[in-house]
């Protein structure tokens, strides 16, 4: 049975702060050098309240199924987070399927975030062993 008392508030806060600078940059990267059409981002300060909200429910999701899968170490809390990119992959994927996403929209989502949860992983991991 998975004990949330035994989470690690400390590992969800920086896997949230890694997150939240990951994010900005890979974004940055992604969208930042030429001014796509395709993609219009939203007006105002709430997509990045959003964003931030998003980093610490990512980051708490990625240290209960780290937990409960009992990885400890880089290694086991990397494969955890793959999975969890995977899974995300293939929401996307099928989304792509069906025209709801561009193809080069689905490139930068699934490479953010088969790199941002195979990071999480690792933190939790790391820090599960610990």
């Amino acid at each position: 049975m998975m004990d949330w008392f035994e989470l690690n508030v400390v590992a969800i806060l920086i896997g949230a702060l890694l997150y939240a600078v990951y994010g900005g940059i890979y974004y940055t990267i992604m969208l930042g050098k030429k001014k796509d059409t395709q993609f219009k981002q939203t007006e105002g300060p709430l997509k990045y309240v959003v964003s931030i909200m998003i980093a610490f429910v990512s980051s708490f999701v990625v240290a209960s199924f780290v937990q409960a899968a009992g990885a400890e170490g880089i290694l086991s809390g990397l494969v955890v987070g793959l999975f969890i990119g995977i899974i995300i992959t293939l929401v996307y994927l099928k989304n792509t399927m069906f025209g709801l996403v561009t193809k080069k929209a689905f490139y930068i989502a699934v490479g953010d975030h088969l790199i941002i949860f195979a990071l999480l992983g690792m933190v939790h991991g790391v820090i599960n062993g610990m």
